[in-house]
């Protein structure tokens, strides 16, 4: 069965393999109490959520051509980072996940829709959907857990190079786009040898990225603060016109990128999270993945406009349980989600942004140092299953 990484208590000791396997029953039954009434209700909701996202795009862009006035550049620059954390959490984010694909509307589907980041829908979708949720805090396996630059768990063997991870981790913040872009191309690995370097699929992959980064890098610092420039002449300094626009762009992408950042820490990485081994999920039952999805993940608590701007993904546990049914349901359904947990005496782990973040950094930090123990052994007592046994 699923085994966690080398736990000195294990928080699932007293569930039984039948106890396993009802958790995921029941967890399959709320699924389909969504999937029965899901329809207009969310078509509309997405619908309204990519106009309101729009208008308020083109709005600060708008006031944004009068970048050279502060006030201007302040009010454009505040409502351009939320339209893009927007675009990229609640809209693409859950669309490329094809929660609305049941809409069957070309313009809102996983198949068609491009985003307003770096890394290109395609190579996000592989590296995302069908690796990070399928090996979901799997030491090794998952890539999501450190984004390969960090040391995640004291059972990794200790470098002097982890020293630097706090630092690491704020710089990834800051680039995010561009360090997902990297990670989905596996660019580190890939550029070790000649052979990788050379093969024609990673070198199509490389230039899709390059083109997706110049598309952005033109509307972004050149095209829009270009269009600044003829309301700078009226105010007699086009230059800053220019560059303040340009400087409005830049801080709104930072804004982006430290906020989905953080929001995707929070979901996998603070304190009461576990980590699982390596070799453990092999012939994994539907049931041990679902139990997988609920102690890999965590919550952040917070208000209705919190769980708009993280996406949903405030709801992180519920999302990893139910990834392709729409976020809006997460908090609808997240008391029967917890509900569960509570019968099984399973740690639902939530709490404030404050807090989920602050615990998330505390582990980057502990774990750029050597363990202050040696490491524990791997529990051998419940072998893994045979991949003939897997149900999934």
């Amino acid at each position: 069965m699923t085994t966690l990484q080398r736990k000195e208590v294990n928080p699932i000791a007293h569930l039984s393999p039948e106890d396993i396997e009802q958790i995921g029953r029941e967890l399959d039954a709320i699924r389909d109490e969504v999937l029965a009434v899901r329809g207009e209700k969310d078509a509309k909701y997405i619908r309204r959520m990519i106009a309101v996202q729009r208008r308020l795009e083109v709005g600060s862009r708008a006031v944004l051509l009068f970048s050279v006035l502060p006030p201007a550049w302040i009010l454009g620059t505040i409502g351009l980072s939320i339209a893009k954390i927007l675009e990229n959490m609640e809209i693409g984010h859950n669309i490329l996940h094809g929660q609305y694909d049941f809409m069957r509307d070309p313009k809102i589907h996983s198949t068609t829709w491009e985003w307003d980041f770096a890394a290109p829908a395609e190579q996000w979708k592989h590296s995302h959907n069908e690796l990070h949720h399928k090996y979901t805090n799997v030491v090794g396996r998952d890539n999501d857990l450190g984004y390969g630059i960090m040391r995640v768990d004291e059972q990794q063997r200790w470098a002097p190079a982890h020293l630097g991870q706090p630092l690491y981790n704020f710089i990834n913040a800051c680039l995010f786009e561009y360090g997902i872009a990297a990670y989905d191309l596996e660019l580190g690995r890939n550029l070790a040898s000649k052979r990788r370097r050379s093969n024609p699929d990673f070198r199509a992959r490389l230039r899709q990225v390059g083109r997706k980064i110049r598309n952005q890098m033109l509307k972004d610092y050149v095209a829009h603060p270009a269009l600044s420039v003829p309301v700078g002449f009226a105010f007699g300094n086009p230059l800053g016109a220019f560059f303040g626009t340009m400087a409005a762009n830049a801080v709104a992408n930072v804004v982006r990128n430290l906020w989905s950042h953080s929001v995707i820490m929070c979901g996998h990485f603070p304190k009461g999270v576990e980590t699982f081994e390596r070799t453990s999920i092999t012939g994994e039952t539907r049931g041990e993945w679902y139990l997988r999805q609920m102690l890999g993940s965590a919550n952040i608590s917070g208000s209705k406009l919190m769980h708009i701007m993280t996406g949903n993904l405030s709801h992180q546990i519920e999302h990893h349980l139910f990834p392709d049914l729409p976020a809006s349901r997460y908090a609808e359904i997240a008391p029967k989600v917890r509900a569960l947990f509570e019968k099984y005496e399973l740690k639902y782990v939530t709490g404030p942004f404050v807090v989920q973040v602050a615990s998330a950094w505390a582990k980057v930090f502990r774990l750029a140092l050597p363990n202050r123990k040696p490491a524990r052994a791997i529990d051998h007592t419940i072998p893994p299953r045979h991949p003939a046994e897997a149900t999934v």
